[in-house]
This record gives structure tokens, C-alpha cells and sequence, in this order.
């Protein structure tokens, strides 16, 4: 599922508009991003946890060449699926 087909799916399961489909699911990723970039972190209850984890610089090398490089530090996305998520999936 694509972001269009989101957007129509959460329109249709609303009665509401895809324009005003389209203007929720913004706002919710958008808030999340805000959120997430501020260090926080996004628990939704029964669907899971956005939150950021601090991955360190490490020496890593080029598969092509064999060379070796710096990888820098940077913070990565995490996500922890929610128990009832996780048992609808499974």
C-alpha cells in the first residue's frame, strides 16, 4: 500500500474526504517527525513506538575496492511494534 491508497483507504474507513485524508496523515507524520527530531519518542498503545537510537561512528570498509572508511555517527528511526499489533500480525 502506497501512500495514495492510504489516503483513500483512511477517507473511505472515515466517511471524510481524501483532501481531508490526505490533510490528517500529514499532520500525524509530520508531528511524529517534529517529535522524533526533537529526541523524543511516539508511543501509540497497541500499535507500537517510533523512538531514536544514537548509532557511533565505526571503521567499516568499501565491498568494492576493500578500502577502509569512516562511517559517522548518526541517529536512526527505530520502531517497536505494540503486543496487539504484533499478535494481529502473527
Amino acid at each position: 500500500m502506497n501512500k495514495s491508497q492510504l489516503i483513500e483507504a483512511m477517507a473511505q474507513d472515515a466517511g471524510i474526504s481524501k483532501a481531508a485524508a490526505k490533510k490528517a496523515l500529514e499532520s500525524f507524520l509530520g508531528n511524529v517527525e517534529d517529535t522524533l527530531a526533537k529526541g523524543g519518542k511516539v508511543a501509540l498503545i497497541g500499535f507500537g513506538t517510533f523512538s531514536i537510537q544514537k548509532r557511533n561512528a565505526r571503521d567499516g570498509r568499501n565491498p568494492s575496492t576493500g578500502a577502509k572508511i569512516k562511517i559517522p555517527a548518526k541517529n536512526v528511526v527505530k520502531f517497536k511494534a505494540g503486543s496487539a499489533f504484533d499478535a494481529k500480525v502473527n
